[in-house]
């Protein structure tokens, strides 16, 4: 470790002098007419009853946040790949801004580690360990956002599910993703 920092941050920094260095979390959640169901209150001695589609139109939502700042960057597509991917970057560079270089944390899949990848100036991509889930605190904001948002409902078709999506990122605002996505982890990188 080069001071407080481990070695990967500080080169990343040495890299870029100059540059605030911003710690991004980044994943794609799948998002469909199956749906979840979840727990929901009703009065004592009643049971709530909701509605399970079996259809299966789906749509997917590109997703970084920040979690110090609240900052995020969303696209809602009807598929996965490195086209996509490369869009999505395009759109983290943007949200980060020219003064700032984004250390971006993010899973192996496949158009994540394209050849065809086109990674802006100002962004570093840090892989995280394979089956690891649990390291990108941007899987808790999927989980709140299908708990709180898009259970226990149906959808009449794929251009529904697209408006849904498109506004659930909208409605989760800086301070939820400060409160979900926060890691001690990242806390002490940031400092």
């Amino acid at each position: 470790m080069a001071g407080s920092r481990p070695l990967f941050v500080q080169e990343v920094k040495d890299k870029h002098p100059g540059k605030k260095i911003e710690i991004w979390l980044q994943d794609e959640m799948r998002f469909g007419q199956q749906g979840t169901k979840t727990t929901v209150w009703g009065e004592t001695g009643s049971r709530a009853q909701t509605v399970r589609q079996t259809a299966f139109e789906w749509c997917y939502v590109f997703g970084a946040v920040n979690p110090v700042t609240g900052n995020s960057s969303a696209l809602v597509a009807p598929s996965v790949n490195t086209e996509l991917m490369n869009q999505h970057l395009q759109f983290i560079s943007e949200e980060a801004g020219v003064d700032a270089h984004v250390i971006l944390v993010l899973d192996q899949a496949g158009w994540h580690r394209s050849k065809k990848l086109v990674v802006p100036a100002n962004i570093t991509l840090l892989y995280l360990p394979p089956y690891s889930p649990q390291l990108n605190t941007i899987e808790k904001l999927w989980g709140f956002a299908r708990s709180h948002y898009m259970s226990n409902r149906a959808y009449r078709d794929y251009e529904h599910l697209f408006e849904t999506a498109c506004e659930v990122c909208r409605v989760i605002g800086p301070e939820r993703i400060q409160s979900v996505c926060r890691a001690g982890w990242i806390d002490r990188l940031s400092a």
